[in-house]
């Protein structure tokens, strides 16, 4: 890994990578109150047809350093992961704003599906895995999501960005 003081300028630290993950290892759910301002929200930019950024908020997860979504293939989103898998996971946490660049994979590995159900299902959304073993269902999901089922989608970051919200702040690029 390849860190690189954005904050120098400022004569201010490198931030350290394993804090940050550290952070997000703690969780970073959506319920009010949970660490993030106020809740936490996970942005996902993916790259439209005509190369114009498409930005949608995600309920995501960040398990074994890598961010987990869930979303339907023929939604704008899966389409636009379908043909072109780069994309970048933002969220924001009290300790710092993180951006993660990196491209998207749909899993299709039952034990990984069936883990990341468990985990949403333990955060409070009622999700299951379907019949197809690959894919979750539940009685609700965001709006843009599109109807079930939805698939899960690995992000495997190339470079993160953190930005520190308290002090002595930083800011840090990394390169995996």
């Amino acid at each position: 890994m390849d860190a690189q003081n954005l904050a120098d300028l400022y004569e201010l630290p490198a931030l350290d990578w394993s804090s940050v993950s550290d952070r997000l290892d703690a969780g970073c759910d959506q319920a009010p109150g949970s660490g993030g301002p106020d809740r936490h929200t996970t942005w996902l930019t993916t790259i439209d047809p005509d190369g114009s950024p498409h930005v949608t908020g995600v309920g995501s997860l960040w398990v074994g350093g890598c961010f987990w979504f869930e979303t339907g293939q023929s939604t704008r989103k899966g389409r636009n992961l379908a043909r072109d898998p780069r994309c970048t996971v933002a969220i924001a946490t009290q300790d710092f704003d993180l951006v993660v660049e990196g491209a998207a994979e749909v899993v299709s590995d039952r034990d990984i599906v069936a883990r990341l159900a468990a985990a949403w299902a333990g955060g409070g959304w009622p999700c299951a895995v379907d019949g197809s073993g690959i894919a979750l269902t539940a009685p609700f999901s965001a709006p843009s999501a599109g109807g079930p089922p939805w698939s899960v989608y690995r992000v495997t970051a190339r470079s993160a960005y953190a930005v520190a919200t308290v002090g002595p702040g930083g800011a840090t690029r990394w390169i995996f």
